[in-house]
């Protein structure tokens, strides 16, 4: 095409029709590379949801998760109490000593109190494991023989399923309380603990009335 014959040049003095060309092509590549960026775009969506649905993040970056530690369940109705006294210490415990009471135990309970407990009644000595699925307090618990005498103290953490097997088979009682206890309230092993109606032996296996 000649000049003058409507031809117009750029100011470089290319003809327009390349600069056109090259504009057209540039905005190819723009759009060509707009579109990964917007699929990554909506590939990552679900996870910005996801992030969001399992916990909040706060300014600082970190994940505020609420409630995923606390299991999903009802805990048993209160059982029926009674006074143990271990030395010059009294307590109040639930008493557990049907199959189903033993089994739930302390499970979903969110409160315990410093003087109270459970005392889990068997109906023969054995050796016992004991474990803290679904339980979020922490416990300490004495293994107890028939006289009533404490043979072990141990420490139970919150939801550990690993199983705390005693070393003696004459356990007949086992009482789980806050932990520490035992040890704030100096009972140690071999320290002997009896009810308002009497020693343990006579108290749910005798003529009282928490005989069964």
């Amino acid at each position: 095409m000649i000049e003058g014959e409507g031809e117009r040049k750029t100011k470089d003095g290319r003809p327009s029709f390349y600069f056109e060309r090259e504009f057209w092509f540039a905005k190819v590549i723009l759009v060509t590379w707009r579109l990964p960026v917007a699929l990554i775009g909506i590939a990552l969506l679900p996870l910005v949801l996801g992030c969001d649905q399992r916990g909040r993040i706060s300014s600082q970056g970190e994940a505020s998760v609420t409630g995923t530690n606390q299991p999903a369940g009802k805990p048993q109705p209160k059982l029926p109490t009674t006074k143990l006294w271990i030395g010059r210490e009294v307590l109040t415990v639930e008493v557990a000593r049907t199959q189903e009471e033993i089994s739930k135990g302390m499970m979903y309970r969110k409160e315990l109190d410093e003087n109270e407990g459970m005392l889990f009644v068997f109906p023969r000595p054995r050796q016992v494991s004991f474990f803290m699925r679904n339980t979020t307090i922490p416990l300490s618990c004495a293994y107890v023989d028939s006289d009533g005498t404490i043979l072990e103290i141990h420490k139970m953490e919150p939801l550990d399923e690993t199983p705390v097997r005693s070393s003696s088979d004459k356990v007949r009682y086992v009482l789980e309380v806050r932990q520490g206890w035992f040890q704030r309230h100096q009972i140690q092993e071999g320290a002997v603990m009896q009810t308002e109606a009497g020693s343990l032996e006579a108290t749910f296996f005798g003529s009282s009335s928490y005989a069964r």
